[in-house]
């Protein structure tokens, strides 16, 4: 499976994948090499890093709207495929539900258990978004703890890098009373 790494305004991000789609987005870490070192270590099957002539005209598109929404011009990543061999049936149903929630919306652990019928399964949902391979394609940011809440978020950063990504989506957070800041 190649993989490739890409510059972006959040940082160096990374990219692998196979003939059937993205098998893992790297969110950046402290430094490009910690990037590539996290995304070699997570993508098991991660082989040769890919030279820009042999990646795939899709990666190179996939990668200009990465770069975009990082930007904070939001795309839309329904379209871009994603090979989700390597994860549960319900966390690949959890995901593609997921990728419906438009950029700049939200939706809590709850809703989106009950959206895949299985009510009562927040912490499921919850450990589907950790453990979520690829994210900003599948936007587990967009999930948020009750009450609004940002919950957890696995990526460097943690719920600061969560809140980061919200914030270039147009997502505004709400205080306890519900209004916003």
């Amino acid at each position: 499976m190649p993989w490739t790494l890409f510059e972006t305004s959040l940082g160096t991000c990374g990219l692998a994948w196979s003939d059937a789609g993205v098998t893992w987005v790297q969110l950046p870490e402290e430094t490009r090499e910690q990037t590539s070192a996290r995304l070699l270590t997570k993508a098991k099957e991660a082989g040769a890093h890919a030279l820009p002539e042999s990646t795939p005209k899709w990666v190179t598109e996939t990668i200009a709207l990465a770069r975009a929404h990082l930007d904070g011009r939001p795309q839309d990543f329904t379209r871009v495929p994603l090979d989700l061999s390597n994860v549960s049936p319900f966390a690949a149903k959890v995901y593609l539900a997921l990728r419906q929630v438009p950029a700049g919306s939200t939706v809590s652990y709850g809703e989106l258990a009950r959206e895949v019928g299985s009510p009562g399964a927040a912490r499921a949902v919850g450990r589907a978004m950790a453990t979520n391979p690829v994210p900003i394609l599948v936007p587990c940011q967009r999930v948020l703890a009750a009450a609004g809440k940002p919950g957890g978020f696995s990526a460097y950063g943690g719920v600061l890098t969560k809140e980061r990504m919200l914030a270039l989506e147009g997502w505004r957070p709400r205080d306890p009373q519900g209004t916003l800041f």
